[in-house]
């Protein structure tokens, strides 16, 4: 029997590293190791895992989609404000932009 780790708050997945140890994914999953290693045995583990040497990691990015939480850069583009014409400097607010000239062949 297989000891049971404690599993991960949502907080403690996003602070992971870009390739986390199988470990924390299994962790993040709130399954045993036993599991974990036999899902990955069997092919059937839901995220692609990575074997270098002897360590087996996964990318963070899909633990996040597997897991449905937003990854923090796309969370802070999406909430960043749209830039617009009129926030450049010296540009009256609502005037056309300019498009470059055809180029004739």
């Amino acid at each position: 029997m297989t000891a049971r780790l404690k599993p991960l708050t949502p907080e403690q997945v996003l602070d992971l590293p870009a390739m986390p140890p199988v470990k924390e994914a299994f962790r993040a999953l709130n399954i045993s190791e036993g599991t974990g290693y036999g899902l990955i045995k069997d092919d059937q583990f839901p995220i692609e895992v990575f074997q270098f040497g002897r360590a087996k990691r996964v990318r963070k990015t899909d633990l996040l989609a597997f897991l449905r939480l937003p990854e923090p850069a796309a969370a802070e583009v999406q909430s960043a404000p749209a830039a617009t014409n009129s926030d450049a400097p010296g540009v009256q607010p609502g005037a056309p932009i300019e498009q470059p000239a055809p180029i004739s062949q």
